[in-house]
Parts: C-alpha cells; sequence; structure tokens
C-alpha cells in the first residue's frame, strides 16, 4: 500500500512516483501487474485524480507501463534481457589504439613535468607565467563587472572569429606593442596556442604535407600536426635560429619561434629572417610564428615580428596563457583575410565558437588598463629574477659544466651540455636534491643536443639562489 506524507517537503505526485518505480524495479511489481484504476487510487490516497493521472502518464512515458480501454493499465515487460551476460562481456566497447596518440600524449606529459609524482623544494618550470593575489583580485573584478553588465545578446551563438570588442582590445594592442596593423576580420580568437596549431592544420593544410619544425623546438606543435597526420620534419636550430636552407623545400608550412627560440633561447637573426621569407615565399609555404615570451625582453625594445615583415604568409600567434595565467585559455591568430576566414568556417563547423565569459572578462580586463598594468609590474619581476638567474649561475660551477644560452628574452634560459652528458642521470640527482630542472631532451626530435631548460618566473630571487647552488654541488 503506498502512502503519502504531506509533512514531506518532496511533492505528493513525486512521492507517488518513486514508491511505484520502486515497486516496478524491485520487481514487486511484475509484467502484467494491473495498477489500480486512477480514480479509485485518488480516492484511496486522499489526492487529486490529476495528480494520479500524472503518475501514470510518467510511467508510460518511461516505457514502465502499457495502457488498454479494457486491461488499463499494466506493467510492461521493461526489464527482458536483450543481451546476455555473455554476449555483453564478449563485445565489451573499447576505444581503439591509435599509437600516434599514444606515443604523442606520453612525450606532451614528459616534457611539460605533468609526471611531477615526486614534489621538489625548487621547481624551475619554464611552462607557466607568475601569478599572484593582486592579478586574481582585478581579474575577478573583471569578471564581476562582465556578469553584471553582459546584454542577453551575448547569450547567444556568437561569432566564430571571437568576442569582437575583445578582438578590438587586441588590434589596438598589436598595433601599438608589436607593430602589427590589421584589420579586425584578420584576428581569431582559440583556446590556446595548441587549439590554434590544430585549428591550422585542419584548415590550411591536407593529410601527408610535409611541415617543417625547429629541432629542438616546441613540442606540442610538431606532436599536433603529428596527431593529424602531417610529415613532421625537424630542421636544425643554431645561434641564429632555424637553419633556413636545411628546410625541404615541400614543406607546406614552417612552425618558428623566432623571438626567443623555443629551448634553446636563441633570436632568429635579420640574415636567418630573410632566408626563411625568400623560402617560403618561392615554395608558396605558410610560415607559423609563434611569438611567445617576446613582451619580456630584457636590454631594447621587443623585436619586429615576422608578421609584420611577411604578412601574406606568415601566422602571427600570441597567448594570454603565457602573458597572464594558464587558466584564462584565450589565444589569437593573426593572418591574411583568406586564411582567417576558412580557420573560421572550420571553427563553425568543428566548435562553433568559444565560450563567451571569459572574453567578456579579457575584454574589460584590457580595456580598463588592468593587463597593461600588469604587464608593467611582471615585467620587473621577471628582470629582478632574470637578473639574480645571471648572477647566481656566474658565482656557481655550472660554467664549468654547461654554456648558457638565450639569456636576452624570455622566461627561460637554456644550460647546454656536451653531447657526454649524462642528462637522464644528472636531472634524477637534481630532483633528489629537491631541484626540479626540465632536460632539453625533451624538446629534440632528432637532435642528440643535452643540457636543462631553467624558467625563473616561478621561483622567487632568494629561491633562484639556492636552486643553482644546490644544481652546483649536484654537477
Amino acid at each position: 500500500m503506498m502512502k503519502i506524507d504531506r509533512h514531506d517537503n518532496i511533492p505528493i505526485w513525486k512521492q507517488l512516483l518513486d514508491q511505484m518505480l520502486d515497486n516496478i524495479t524491485s520487481g514487486k511489481w511484475r509484467a502484467g501487474y494491473q495498477l489500480p484504476p486512477t480514480r479509485e487510487l485518488a480516492q484511496q490516497l486522499e489526492v487529486a485524480r490529476s495528480t494520479v493521472q500524472a503518475v501514470y502518464e510518467e510511467l508510460f512515458s518511461r516505457g514502465y507501463t502499457v495502457t488498454s480501454r479494457r486491461g488499463g493499465t499494466r506493467v510492461s515487460d521493461w526489464n527482458q534481457p536483450i543481451v546476455s551476460k555473455e554476449e555483453r562481456s564478449a563485445h565489451r566497447l573499447t576505444p581503439p589504439p591509435i599509437p600516434v596518440l599514444e606515443e604523442a600524449t606520453n612525450r606532451l606529459y614528459e616534457w611539460s613535468g605533468g609526471h611531477k609524482k615526486n614534489a621538489a623544494a625548487i621547481d624551475f618550470s619554464p611552462h607557466e607565467p607568475y601569478v599572484d593575489h593582486l592579478f586574481l583580485k582585478k581579474w575577478r573584478q573583471s569578471f564581476l563587472h562582465a556578469s553584471d553588465n553582459a546584454d542577453l545578446s551575448s547569450w547567444t551563438h556568437g561569432d566564430s572569429l571571437g568576442y569582437k570588442p575583445l578582438r578590438n582590445q587586441i588590434q589596438n594592442y598589436l598595433s601599438v606593442n608589436r607593430g602589427i596593423h590589421v584589420d579586425i576580420d584578420q584576428i581569431l580568437l582559440t583556446s590556446g596556442t595548441q587549439q590554434s596549431i590544430d585549428l591550422i592544420s585542419q584548415s590550411l593544410l591536407l593529410e601527408g604535407d610535409t611541415v617543417a619544425v625547429e629541432d629542438p623546438g616546441f613540442p606540442p606543435a610538431w606532436l599536433t600536426m603529428m596527431y593529424r597526420n602531417m610529415n613532421v620534419m625537424p630542421v636544425p636550430v643554431d645561434q641564429e635560429g632555424i637553419i633556413a636552407y636545411n628546410v625541404p623545400k615541400q614543406s607546406k608550412l614552417i612552425f618558428v619561434t623566432p623571438s626567443h627560440q623555443a629551448a634553446t633561447g636563441a633570436i632568429m637573426s635579420i640574415k636567418r629572417r630573410r632566408q626563411l621569407f625568400e623560402l617560403a615565399i618561392r615554395n608558396q609555404s605558410w610560415i607559423i610564428e609563434d611569438d611567445y615570451d617576446s613582451e619580456f625582453r630584457y636590454s631594447g625594445e621587443p623585436l619586429p615580428t615576422l608578421f609584420s615583415q611577411e604578412p601574406e604568409c606568415t601566422l602571427y600567434l600570441m597567448s594570454f596563457s603565457k602573458l597572464i595565467a594558464p587558466g584564462i585559455r584565450i589565444s589569437a591568430i593573426i593572418g591574411p583575410v583568406e586564411a582567417i576566414a576558412q580557420l573560421a568556417r572550420v571553427r563553425t563547423l568543428t566548435a562553433r565558437h568559444l565560450p563567451i565569459m571569459e572574453q567578456l572578462t579579457l575584454s574589460h580586463f584590457i580595456e580598463h588598463g588592468h593587463f597593461m598594468r600588469h604587464m608593467r609590474r611582471i615585467r620587473n619581476i621577471y628582470r629582478r629574477r632574470h637578473e639574480a638567474m645571471i648572477k647566481a649561475i656566474a658565482s656557481s660551477k655550472l660554467g664549468e659544466v654547461f654554456s648558457v644560452k638565450g639569456v636576452e628574452t624570455g622566461l627561460h634560459m637554456l644550460l647546454e651540455a656536451d653531447g657526454d652528458f649524462n642528462e637522464k642521470e644528472m636531472t634524477n640527482k637534481a630532483l633528489k636534491n629537491g631541484v626540479r630542472v626540465y632536460p632539453l631532451s625533451t624538446y629534440c626530435l632528432n637532435s642528440r643536443r643535452k643540457g636543462w631548460v631553467l624558467g625563473y618566473s616561478k621561483v622567487d630571487e632568494e629561491t633562484i639562489t639556492q636552486g643553482i647552488s644546490r644544481l652546483s654541488e649536484t654537477i
């Protein structure tokens, strides 16, 4: 007998439905069991007949009952086994093996330090910027303002290029700070550099196309393109950047980090830039310019971008993940109108548009000056840490083993060793001594260069001194 508790906060119809479902699913009411007529049950429970009718309709809509004029409402044969237990076991669904995915994610995991099972007292991570509570306070202000002032139109399907007011802010920033003058329809927003590269691979390349990448270089770039079945060709890097004459002529795309080469920190020379342009124009190749770290140069102004010199064949990537915080997940691709339009069409097909809240917040954050004040503040912090790093290394014995490279710009520098340096063993020894360093080998495809990539954005001056001292002891 079903009961109704009129003092319960659960609505009467829900109490009734839950009890009936329990009777059916527990087997108390088996297939064929006839439920009492709605009028009769309503009288028994002293509830409105419409309440009982609503419950019966819900049971029918879920498939637990069947109805007929003569037979009334009966429990259906809802629990009849369609597949035996043996068949279920034999036909268990599992994802197909994708070797390239497994290999790529493992390499990315190793490169990024995702294997940090053993906590280190000092972590020279080159992958993350400095973030503090002052940033969090200002970001929260922008978030609350964006939440309070967003109109209804913001919550409809958005522009596949990205939120227009934010693109306007980026357009102005690029013009003033990077010498890049573009129209608004030459800017497309993404959720990070990796998505930018993936979107370019889908939109401007065909499966099997040859792409040239720096070696050592930026693993997420070539791992993403490998996953998209591109023919990835590593090109050596020296003190002037990528060796342009080694780029295969059949390359449809060349990925470079000219302002502060990923891993080695080399700045691409003017001569090498001209060689790269000549190669790209003659072979009709795209150049992807990842301009990360360009904002953090410790002597002189930021270097000119490749895009400002050859805008017709260059796709410029910028990311707020490195400028502000990785959790923001907003980046931009800047390029020729036709290329950006093609990227937007693919975006429309595969992802429609980016989430709006982060775009609204970042737009307010830039418009009200928080971004530029944040940049000025962290530049000073990075400059002090950069000086502390140089001084600590110079006063240690690390110079007897390593050559220090890539110190002019960016948030990391390279300690490069000779070929007989036991990179793996020494990295593990450093970790046992409480210091996490990042092996150069994880940045390499074919290259056999060895050493450590040390970042200093997440460690203060005192910690830098202690960390370098420990590394010197380890060596």
